[in-house]
């Protein structure tokens, strides 16, 4: 081994305090920026994959019939920025029910509504069908399901109610369109066979175009769409974008704050390892001056301490790589098992790219200390001593001597003024640390906030179930044919138990049902309201929650899907009757993809369909003691058929994944900051070890020293805590919004807003808890070294 070698391995062995700090600050940054950045590219390469593959479309776009001939749908293949086009196609929206038993489902099973199209094969120059299991279709009885949509495997029989003839079809193979261009394929005759007499035909055109990277390029193909058809014909569309987005939301929604976490972990890298580097210069300044009298050239010496800095960040980044790609494991494999493929993997590119660029900040960062080390003349580095000169930091020694204080306290109130560079370097670690506290401390409770809200109906404390083959909470029933279906408990009945019962607070009913809503692809999913319900209402991102009849609330990704906004109208059609209900309200929910129609039940009896409600959401008055409230319910609520229970809360998994990680890497970094801290203290402690031996002389305790390297950092974590708490709650205010848009969600304030006063006055106290921490094993070191050792130290 050369002799600079030599040099460097023994200074990463004799510093292992530095060691360790820099092997941390490495790893916890570039375990989170491996898996920001792996989560970005990874998560999208299934979908992206498939696409090309399937050639999938860009756009799909409905067409009213009524207003548009199947030459003139044709001819809009030539539209603007057009490069493919298939269709037309006749769609149709139709219920099924089961016409044979299988494993899954008994015979007589009303399903529910599926948009059905007529399509003769399976290929073409846009969105080539691929098939999961079985075969395409070869004749007019036969019927191709799409995956997932209905619970149906190839052998299985379907017969259709409500179409002319109430025809039979064998369900001959399942397979996938990547962007859900329909929910099940029969053959253009049979699609048209199945469309109720005398309502207008529906059609369908799937377009791909030269741009449509982006919301807004598609935005414009879809308007030349709209200005090459006949004014009123295009009903509805759906951009590929948005199946994208919906596919991939889980794990989009950990990439902003994952990134946010490894910019931090990357700057507080720089920082502490420019604090070691600089501190280790410092401490060995007669070292230096030895190795360039034996010979050393200045590039060596600069080397020599950039590489004491490079071999400890490669173990970082080692394990770091290690770390990132284990935990992206679960997240990308449930990516892959969308699109039937193996489970995505971090690319290979950023398992490079992201360690390259680590090691060359922590290059950077040490290569001003070592230049600074490099210039050192010889004699001078020799002859140098390492303690601060008698002038510095005297001004702030006699003010705070004035302080009513005890002397050791007003010793250490001055301390950070005697080197007030070291002390800053200390104050930006401290801010960096208290900042990531104040960071995860809002993203766990903006969770949490999404986690109690992000499900329909769950402020109640009790639900009460009706009968008539009602399912569990969040769940639908179907009826199974061959008897009459139990019917629903009075709930005129229900609703004077429930006012009647002693510790009832306030209620209100629910039912769901399948409709068919304008602008949306497939069956859309209605929750019909019966009574005041706003206490209990999703959170609201914009406009009003439902307060009369012809009224609804949905979500952003119903908005985005339908291309409307709050104060748009969107009709509703279930066998042949249609409703408009105008949208009064943006809401923020999950349940159902978010896809789901929040509306009165009037709506629900004005389309001919039961709005009698299934489930009634129930809330107890304070003080109420649940399980007698619900033995007294049940035993009133058994003669009329209908039972109550608990309304349990029901977990995300991704959030709960979401918790765990944003606390590891918190603490990460609060360690981090800590151990930079500590790395502080110590060169500092060691540089005035002889003015320490001096007070410990003149009769110093143990005690007191202790206090007074304390009070030294505490004087610079209290101003540095207060700092980081706005650093913390701005980043957290910029990074929440963007894990919402990622889910292609809107939050709503009150999930942004969620720091209160008194959390902020503790959060304002950690950076004086990071720097207490941090200084506590120098400060006993100091405190336990002995007055002549100390005096004998230079």
């Amino acid at each position: 081994m050369s002799a600079l070698g030599r040099v460097v391995r023994a200074g990463v062995g004799r510093r292992r305090v530095q060691t360790a700090v820099m092997i941390m600050t490495t790893l916890m940054a570039v375990t989170a920026s491996v898996l920001a950045a792996g989560l970005l590219v990874a998560s999208q390469a299934p979908f992206d994959h498939a696409f090309a593959q399937q050639h999938g479309a860009h756009l799909t776009v409905r067409f009213d019939g009524a207003k548009v001939t199947a030459a003139e749908l044709t001819a809009t293949s030539h539209a603007s920025g057009v490069t493919a086009a298939a269709g037309p196609f006749r769609t149709v929206s139709v219920r099924a029910r089961t016409a044979s038993s299988s494993e899954i489902l008994p015979e007589g099973v009303d399903l529910p509504p599926v948009t059905v199209a007529g399509r003769a094969d399976a290929g073409g120059g846009v969105d080539r069908v691929d098939l999961v299991s079985g075969a395409w279709l070869t004749g007019p009885g036969q019927i191709v399901v799409a995956r997932g949509m209905l619970p149906v495997e190839p052998g299985a029989r379907l017969t259709f109610p409500d179409a002319p003839g109430s025809p039979t079809l064998t369900v001959v193979g399942v397979a996938r369109s990547v962007t859900g261009t329909a929910d099940a394929w029969v053959t253009p005759a049979r699609a048209a066979s199945l469309a109720a007499p005398g309502g207008a035909p529906t059609y369908e055109m799937l377009y791909r175009f030269a741009r449509a990277g982006t919301d807004a390029q598609v935005a414009a193909d879809r308007a030349a769409i709209t200005a090459a058809a006949p004014k009123g014909a295009l009903t509805g569309s759906q951009s590929y974008l948005t199946v994208k987005q919906e596919e991939t939301a889980n794990a989009m929604a950990f990439v902003p704050f994952l990134a946010a976490f490894g910019v931090l972990g990357l700057l507080l890298s720089v920082l502490v390892i420019g604090i070691v580097v600089s501190g280790a210069v410092g401490a060995a300044t007669r070292r230096i001056g030895i190795l360039k009298s034996l010979g050393f050239t200045p590039a060596q010496v600069v080397r020599a301490y950039v590489g004491q800095a490079l071999i400890p960040a490669a173990v970082g980044c080692a394990l770091g790589l290690v770390v990132g790609n284990l935990l992206a494991v679960p997240v990308l494999g449930e990516v892959g098992e969308a699109f039937d493929g193996p489970s995505a993997s971090i690319p290979l590119w950023i398992d490079a790219a992201v360690p390259a660029a680590a090691l060359a900040l922590v290059a950077c960062a040490a290569l001003v200390p070592a230049l600074r080390a490099g210039r050192l003349r010889t004699v001078a580095a020799i002859t140098t001593g390492r303690t601060p000169g008698v002038g510095r930091g005297r001004l702030a020694r006699r003010l705070t001597g004035r302080l009513a204080v005890p002397r050791a306290v007003s010793l250490g109130l001055a301390g950070p003024f005697a080197r007030p560079s070291r002390s800053a370097t200390m104050a930006a670690a401290v801010v960096f640390g208290a900042a990531a506290v104040t960071f995860g401390v809002g993203l766990a409770l903006t969770l949490g906030a999404v986690q109690s809200g992000r499900m329909l109906n769950s402020a109640g404390s009790v639900v009460v179930g009706t009968g008539g083959g009602q399912a569990p909470p969040g769940a639908q029933a179907v009826h199974v044919g061959g008897g009459p279906e139990e019917p629903k408990a009075d709930p005129a009945e229900i609703a004077a138990v429930l006012g009647a019962q002693q510790g009832t607070s306030r209620f209100y009913g629910t039912t769901t049902a399948e409709v068919t809503a304008s602008g949306i692809t497939g069956a859309t999913t209605v929750v019909a309201y019966q009574g005041d319900a706003s206490w209990a209402g999703p959170p609201m991102v914009s406009g009003d929650w439902l307060d009369g009849p012809g009224q609804a609330v949905v979500t952003t990704r119903f908005l985005k899907a339908a291309g409307i906004r709050v104060g748009d109208t969107v009709t509703l059609t279930e066998q042949g009757r249609s409703v408009p209900v105008r949208i009064v309200g943006e809401a923020f929910f999950t349940e159902g993809d978010g896809m789901e129609l929040l509306t009165p039940a009037s709506t629900l009896t004005a389309l001919g369909l039961d709005a009698t409600p299934g489930r009634y959401d129930v809330e107890t008055k304070p003080g109420t003691d649940p399980a007698r409230y619900l033995a007294s319910l049940n035993d009133t609520l058994d003669p009329l058929g209908a039972v109550a229970q608990a309304n349990t809360a029901d977990e995300s998994s991704v959030i709960a994944a979401m918790d765990a990680l944003i606390g590891t890497l918190t603490l990460l970094l609060v360690v981090v900051a800590g151990l930079g801290v500590l790395n502080t203290v110590v060169l500092d402690t060691r540089d005035r070890v002889h003015d320490l031996g001096v007070l410990k002389a003149l009769g110093m305790a143990p005690r007191q020293t202790l206090t007074m390297v304390v009070t030294s950092v505490a004087g610079i974590g209290l101003p540095a805590g207060a700092l980081a708490v706005p650093v913390g709650v701005a980043l957290h205010h910029y990074v929440t919004p963007l894990m919402g848009d990622a889910v292609g969600m809107t939050l709503p304030p009150s999930h942004i807003g969620v720091y209160d006063a008194p959390e902020l006055a503790l959060l304002a106290l950690g950076g004086l808890v990071i720097a207490v921490a941090g200084a506590l094993l120098p400060a006993g070191w100091a405190a336990r070294t002995t007055t002549a050792t100390a005096l004998r130290t230079e």
